[in-house]
């Protein structure tokens, strides 16, 4: 783990316009900066960048946060990575806490990835095979395809550009069985695996001479987990972002003609089927999910898997199916990339597949079968929410021939969707949002509001003044707060004791009107509160400020 005083240090190098300046033309807007935002379409600047925040906030979509942030979401990065990627920026060094679990930062990887690329191009047959793909030079310097040679040639490199070689073991490019040394890939044609940020952590690998395993993967390490990664994801976060889709298919040759024929939002498992572990990366800019998977046996239960794990977390998009033996670069060398933007564009819902998928496991002319095939349908379609559920209730009736009203669903609903947050109101009261920003700029007055100052007193903004009060400075609402110009916060103590004393003045005499109005209490408890409220009034007339719960 990288340690917090290095973050600490890290963060006091950062200067938010620079580090945005670096993604963003950024205009000069009084104390501020703006831009377009990057993050949703506009055509009015409401981005704003505040050097003096050390922020970043937009008006629009509502994003905010500080350098780091930034970088997480533009970059679609996880915190570590972003740490990482800054601290390259800045040629800044950062400190690790448990060196096992440190990610490699000696470009160890970079260095057999740059060999085995050039002895690609010192190997016909490898380049034969390549070429016969249909993959062009271009996509391999994008995609760094290399190939490995012999077990010997891959050791004594190591040895010859004095490498550590038990960084070598570590990170799998070289395994040990006690008594010798051997390079885990041999004789193949090697396909970089990179995590998110772009950093290399592993290696795929195809034989071209006949080895057992087609395919090969790097073993598990602190690095490489195959369940969370996903082959050129580190290329085709941007287009992702940018087109709101992601393809997933079967495999590198896939992904690489795809990006050849401008699917640039296209990845690949790594060998492995779609795993819960998948979907923190997949959620990543709520993308639509496409899962381009082959026709046969292996890639329609690979598909099946997948649409039930998408469809009960929530996700959106759906399964295109290739049949007759073609796959997304067949299709591709063959010149079909229309036929494969159209059925990208209409994919078969997950759910549908789903059902289609369990449906075609049974003989519906039985009808014992038949009973069977709902059963297990309906047990499915108990995993998603009430609206899918009574959504494909009629579609499961129609494929199975059946009344709908044989389909018996229970009230039980899927648990793994958010509730959407409450609209707020948009109206702003310019006195309590100075209050707010007072309170973030000198915290050291926070005990002075509380001593006569309930949260629940504000009429329009106590969600955000509750937030202020907390410290979660790190909140959408306050950093537009922070930011927003028009706010002004409060000079010093003289000028918040003196506006405090006319909120609380006009407050309490509100209370006094109201409680002197009602006619469900009795005479005693109105008689307890009209003096209470008439002391407190005579109080802030005469210039003191009064305890809230006094």
């Amino acid at each position: 783990m990288i340690t917090q005083d290095s973050i600490e240090a890290l963060k006091a190098r950062l200067d938010i316009v620079d580090v945005v300046g670096s993604y963003l033309e950024l205009r000069k807007a009084g104390a501020n900066y703006k831009a377009p935002c990057p993050f949703h379409d506009e055509k009015t600047a409401s981005f704003v960048v505040s050097p003096a925040k050390q922020i970043y906030h937009c008006f629009g979509c509502g994003v905010g946060g500080d350098s780091i942030k930034f970088v997480m979401e533009h970059e679609k990065l996880n915190y570590p990575e972003a740490l990482e990627k800054l601290a390259s920026s800045y040629n800044f060094s950062l400190s690790y806490s448990d060196k096992k679990n440190d990610k490699p930062r000696s470009g160890f990887m970079e260095k057999i990835s740059s060999r085995y690329q050039y002895l690609l191009t010192k190997n016909s047959e490898a380049l034969s095979y390549i070429k016969e793909r249909g993959i062009y030079e271009s996509s391999m310097e994008k995609f760094a395809i290399g190939y490995a040679p012999d077990s010997n040639a891959t050791i004594n490199y190591i040895k010859s550009e004095l490498l550590n070689m038990s960084e070598a073991v570590e990170m799998g490019v070289v395994g040990s069985d006690g008594s010798r040394l051997f390079a885990r890939f041999i004789e193949r044609i090697i396909f970089p695996i990179h995590s998110a940020n772009g950093t290399v952590v592993g290696f795929g690998g195809r034989t071209i001479t006949g080895h057992q395993a087609k395919y090969v993967n790097s073993p598990e390490t602190p690095y490489f987990n195959k369940s969370r990664l996903l082959y050129a994801y580190h290329h085709a976060k941007k287009s992702i972002h940018k087109t709101k889709q992601i393809v997933i298919t079967e495999g590198y040759l896939d992904v690489i003609m795809l990006h050849q024929a401008g699917f640039e939002n296209a990845v690949a498992t790594l060998g492995t089927a779609l795993t819960a572990e998948h979907l923190p990366l997949l959620r990543k800019g709520e993308p639509e999910v496409i899962m381009a998977y082959d026709g046969d046996k292996a890639g329609r239960a690979a598909a099946l898997k997948a649409s039930r794990l998408l469809s009960v977390s929530g996700f959106s998009g759906g399964v295109v199916i290739f049949g007759e033996g073609l796959d997304p670069a067949d299709m591709v060398k063959d010149g079909l990339s229309e036929e494969l933007s159209e059925m990208f564009r209409t994919p078969q819902p997950f759910i549908e597949f789903v059902l289609d998928e369990i449906i075609s496991l049974y003989n519906l002319s039985d009808p014992k079968a038949k009973e069977l095939c709902m059963q297990e349908a309906v047990g499915y379609l108990k995993t998603l929410s009430a609206i899918l559920q009574d959504r494909y209730k009629s579609y499961l009736a129609q494929r199975l021939g059946i009344n709908p009203s044989f389909v018996k669903l229970s009230n039980q609903t899927n648990t793994n969707y958010s509730k959407p947050v409450d609209d707020r109101s948009r109206y702003r009261d310019m006195w309590e949002l100075s209050l707010i920003k007072t309170v973030l700029e000198h915290p050291e007055f926070v005990k002075q509001i509380l001593d006569v100052l309930d949260p629940s007193l504000l009429q329009f903004h106590s969600h955000e003044f509750s937030l202020a009060l907390k410290g979660s400075f790190d909140e959408p609402s306050l950093m537009a707060i922070a930011v927003d110009d028009q706010i002004k916060p409060l000079k010093n103590e003289e000028a918040l004791k003196a506006e405090l004393i006319a909120f609380l003045t006009k407050h309490y005499e509100r209370e006094y009107k109201k409680v002197n109005m009602q006619k469900n209490i009795s005479f005693e408890e109105k008689a307890f509160f009209i003096r209470k409220y008439r002391g407190k009034i005579s109080q802030l007339q005469r210039g003191e400020l009064v305890a809230f719960k006094s």
